[in-house]
């Protein structure tokens, strides 16, 4: 099984920001098909990320991942880590905000949605959601 990373997609207002974010850097690139985010670090554990995703957190909820592609050395000291141009929905999963990325076991990682398919959490606050994933409720 594929080992996931989580990460804060810092500066999106909504999921929809965050999946037009993707697609346009995907265009940026010259459409290569990719979506770039940069880091410092190479993970220790990249080559078990293979067939793995970036899973987004947005306002402390886990809303969905990009799979990702690879990783490669952008030539000034850090790396990149190259994503699919896209946002798969995933059944909403309480998460604290972190800094940088941390990893995410598969049996951890939310199920996806289905096209078209609603978790019901879609409309609930965020905080609200936080506290009942606490109590075990959701």
């Amino acid at each position: 099984m594929p080992l996931h990373i989580t990460k804060i997609a810092y500066g999106s207002e909504s999921p929809e920001t965050l999946q037009a974010w993707l697609e346009s850097g995907a265009r940026e690139n010259g459409g290569p098909g990719y979506a770039l985010m940069t880091t410092r670090y190479m993970p220790k554990r990249a080559s078990e990320m293979a067939g793995g995703s970036l899973y987004w957190i947005h306002s402390h909820t886990i809303v969905g991942r990009s799979p990702i592609i690879g990783f490669e050395e952008n030539g000034s000291g850090r790396y990149s880590l190259l994503l699919e141009p896209r946002l798969i929905r995933v059944r909403r999963k309480a998460k604290r905000a972190h800094q940088g990325w941390r990893y995410l076991e598969a049996v951890n990682a939310p199920a996806d949605l289905k096209p078209g398919e609603s978790d019901g959490h879609d409309d609930m606050p965020p905080q609200l959601l936080g506290e009942l994933s606490r109590m075990g409720l959701v």
